[in-house]
């Protein structure tokens, strides 16, 4: 019997496991989709939180600051790209000046680090480009951006180093009490756990809902995104907001680790847990309002277009509590979840000791990860590297200077990924202007050779997302393919 379950591995998932991983504890991580990070990690702002929007004395607001100062220290030691470029929040009338002040007082109140408000030359000096109306900003020097799928893939694969059982394609179907602990249904068959933790996103209601009466409900929300191609990374250098709403943040302009500018999101309410669809409308309207804050981004740069879902419930605050004893959920994470995630873990964990589970230190965990970027690497690294090994002299990916060397990395890794898009999620290929037009092909060529399957079986993304329908006429190593 395991000790610990955990259902779900988005970023909180990730997180429990990273955690329960530095403590002699049999865990294993069930997750229904073919990789990590398929949920709402997939596609949010990669912003971690400075903690100045949660209302104090709540779980968001406490966790939020908490879990910033974790995440800069797991991003450090994890090799988890990232960067400490602050936030700020403008101002455009005296109305929204009260509401900085409102915020200021907030973020001193959750513990907010160095915040303050600052003027409008101070504003211009740090974003010269910021629209000439804004007449001061909040100014949160602690917020950083983060990659926020390899964030939860290196949380994973050091869970996974340090023992934990990692298992994708393992949807949980049915919950049951047993003596001593809970029997999770999976179709592989019953796995058998002393406590379990219910981290499963969006579908955090429908779990509880097999073993407790119903107590909340998530309510999805869709927030629809623009991705700038580099030329317009340097528009930015802070991740910008408009005064909050009680529609939420707001649409923000903010640079990426990579180099780009993500602008982003509206939000839609929505009754689909799948429905990722973008619109014209809510496209437009993202565009309209990011002109706001930054007048000058060409939108003709915009090389994708995606939207996510967030996990709202039907409570303000983040839930966090037992539904039974030894059953704990992990529910309604919305922003700040990124943020939150470790100290989340944190928390929750703690709250396992309480139901019995002995939380005894390991020696020596593994508390480090290294990734090679070859293309980050010095003329001289870069040519070692090749001789060493011949792999990471054939670049795939020429818009993110992608190796082979590295998608082969990624193949050898703990978790290693199981279609097109999970190579990008783990080493960038696909991710530049060509959005995989180049790179696509060969990467679908390599992962056929890895597992020895047919190309026609190699996935874009999740499960049924075949790129190839059959064969047109023979010729080439693997034939032609519609």
């Amino acid at each position: 019997m395991l000790d610990v379950a955990v259902v779900g591995c988005g970023i909180v998932g990730a997180a429990m496991a990273y955690e329960l991983s530095q403590y002699d504890l049999a865990v294993a991580v069930l997750e229904k989709e073919n990789d990590v990070a398929m949920g709402s990690t997939k596609a949010n702002s990669a912003v971690i939180h400075a903690g100045f929007d949660p209302f104090p004395g709540t779980l968001m607001a406490k966790l939020n600051v908490e879990g910033a100062a974790l995440a800069k220290k797991l991003c450090e030691s994890l090799d988890i790209p990232h960067r400490h470029c602050g936030s700020l929040v403008l101002a455009f009338s005296d109305e929204e000046m009260a509401e900085l002040n409102g915020l200021l007082d907030k973020a001193v109140k959750n513990g907010v680090p160095d915040v303050s408000i600052i003027s409008r030359d101070a504003l211009f000096d740090l974003e010269p480009n910021i629209n000439g109306g804004a007449m001061a900003a909040l100014h949160a020097p602690s917020a950083m951006i983060v990659d926020p799928w390899e964030y939860t893939l290196a949380l994973a694969e050091t869970a996974a180093k340090n023992g934990v059982d990692i298992r994708l394609e393992c949807a949980v179907t049915g919950i049951r009490e047993i003596i001593g602990g809970y029997s999770l249904q999976t179709p592989g068959g019953a796995i058998e756990a002393r406590t379990v933790v219910n981290a499963a996103g969006l579908y955090a209601d429908e779990v509880h809902n097999m073993i407790a009466p119903p107590s909340f409900k998530i309510r999805p929300a869709k927030g629809e995104y623009c991705l700038m191609d580099k030329s317009e990374g340097g528009w930015a250098s802070a991740v910008i907001f408009q005064c909050p709403t009680e529609a939420g943040k707001g649409v923000l302009v903010a640079p990426t680790v990579h180099g780009n500018l993500i602008v982003g999101p509206g939000r839609v309410d929505t009754d689909s847990k799948n429905d990722v669809a973008t619109t014209t409308g809510g496209l437009e309207f993202v565009l309209s309002a990011a002109q706001k804050s930054v007048p000058s981004i060409d939108f003709g740069a915009v090389i994708r277009n995606f939207s996510g879902i967030r996990a709202r419930s039907t409570r303000r605050d983040f839930i966090i509590e037992e539904a039974l004893p030894g059953f704990i959920d992990l529910a309604g994470i919305k922003s700040p979840g990124l943020s939150a995630a470790p100290a989340i873990a944190k928390m929750a964990a703690e709250m396992l000791g309480n139901a019995g589970i002995a939380l005894n230190k390991k020696q020596a965990p593994v508390d480090k990860r290294r990734r090679t970027r070859f293309g980050g690497l010095a003329a001289g690294e870069k040519a070692k590297l090749v001789d060493k090994d011949p792999a990471y002299g054939r670049v795939i990916c020429r818009c993110e200077t992608i190796t082979e060397g590295e998608v082969c990395d990624a193949l050898r890794a703990p978790i290693p990924p199981r279609s097109i898009d999970g190579v990008k999620r783990r080493c960038g290929a696909g991710m530049g202007r060509c959005q995989g037009g180049f790179c696509g092909s060969r990467v679908l060529e390599i992962l056929a050779a890895h597992y020895g399957c047919p190309a026609s079986e190699v996935l874009q993304d999740g499960a049924g997302t075949f790129v190839l329908m059959g064969e047109t006429k023979q010729g080439g190593k693997h034939g032609d393919y519609d």
